[in-house]
């Protein structure tokens, strides 16, 4: 606990908290609305992941399939056209379209070994942007004068740490740095995140050891062989069985912090109702 009690976090010139859970439970809400105080810096791991780690990566791609058409192709080569990528906070799909799906070429996919390298190169991004985080909590007070510093992670957080590890490197860094704060979702919340990702399946990132666990259930149960895979098939199939395993980790993590309910951020409608709600959770740990 960075802040012993109710009244040492009320009475601190400087509140650093970090917000982790599964994506689509408020963390990004909750950032841009204390960002728009003046007060509160945002610092978005998953805009850092795709701008200072992965961005080399993600426009390589581009210019692989645009190298496929002649015509771009040779306007490339003669450096007469620029190709970057636009990822924003709120628009992540550059990032999650280099991660891809894994499977039919031509449904999307793209070949698993080239899938296991790319979550490779987003587990070592993640785990630079999340130490990252603590540099820049300083840069925000020393640079720009912001006291208060609100770092947004993404929903696979618990994927690339060990919080039963003392010697884990990201836990050390965040929880020595600002108060991790868990938004717990319901058995409710799930099922209607589950919902949604069926409507519009997005990439993600996944341990090695649950990727190769869903990969191999979906092959035993299709009987699909890998070049043949559905890719939204598969990753509707691995969504679920991901958020089951990462409420555990979720939950493990918490203990080194506190735990907001989803229904609790969604009634938050200012700054000082959230300052006030971390209060009440320092109080009730």
């Amino acid at each position: 606990m960075l802040y012993e009690t109710k009244d040492t976090w009320a009475a601190s010139p400087t509140k650093r908290v970090a917000l982790f859970g599964m994506s689509g439970l408020g963390k990004t809400h909750v950032a841009d609305m204390l960002r728009a105080t003046g007060d509160w810096f945002h610092y978005s791991v998953d805009y850092r992941i795709g701008t200072r780690y992965m961005g080399e990566h993600i426009v390589d791609n581009f210019k692989r399939e645009a190298m496929k058409v002649p015509f771009l192709a040779e306007l490339l080569r003669s450096d007469s056209i620029y190709i970057g990528s636009n990822i924003t906070f709120h628009n992540l799909d550059p990032l999650s379209t280099y991660l891809g799906k894994p499977g039919d070429p031509a449904r999307g996919g793209i070949e698993i070994e080239e899938y296991r390298r790319r979550q490779d190169q987003h587990r070592a991004a993640e785990i630079a942007s999340l130490i990252d985080a603590v540099q820049f909590a300083e840069r925000a007070r020393d640079i720009y004068g912001y006291p208060n510093f609100v770092c947004d992670t993404g929903g696979s957080i618990c994927e690339v740490v060990d919080p039963d590890d003392p010697d884990d490197p990201v836990m050390a860094a965040l929880t020595g740095a600002m108060q991790l704060v868990w938004i717990e979702g319901s058995d409710d919340h799930v099922d209607e995140l589950v919902r949604r990702f069926d409507r519009q399946p997005k990439p993600m990132y996944y341990r090695p050891e649950e990727l190769e666990a869903n990969w191999q259930a979906w092959l035993e149960r299709t009987g699909d062989a890998p070049e043949a895979v559905d890719p939204d098939a598969f990753i509707r199939f691995s969504y679920r069985r991901v958020l089951e395993t990462r409420q555990a980790r979720y939950a493990a993590m918490a203990r080194h912090g506190l735990t907001l309910s989803a229904e609790e951020i969604y009634a938050v409608r200012s700054a000082a109702e959230f300052e006030t709600l971390i209060g009440e959770a320092i109080a009730r740990a």
